[in-house]
């Protein structure tokens, strides 16, 4: 759906910005798309859109802090198992 969606505005801006047509045809197309743009069904989407990002932004530090935690723990059991197979430290006794 968003490909369709993105395909029709690159169509349209294209037409917009490539048409010999002049001023006015450009003032006919601007209407048409408030028109659309300002329609009940379409400005229900876009509060859904807005809502859907504000909730991908509030939960962002926390999987940034879970991410970082997992690398954290990750990262230190891989060293204590290096450090206990090292037989150069086991030599030295350190």
């Amino acid at each position: 759906m968003r490909g369709k969606i993105g395909l029709a505005i690159g169509l349209a801006a294209g037409y917009v910005l490539g048409t010999r047509a002049g001023r006015e045809r450009y003032e006919q197309i601007k209407e048409q798309a408030e028109r659309i743009w300002n329609q009940p069904a379409v400005q229900k989407q876009v509060d859904k859109v807005k809502d859907a990002g504000r909730m991908a932004a509030m939960a962002l530090p926390t999987a940034l802090w879970d991410g970082a935690v997992k690398i954290t723990r990750a990262a230190s059991s891989r060293g204590q198992d290096s450090r206990a197979q090292d037989p150069v430290r086991d030599r030295d006794g350190s």
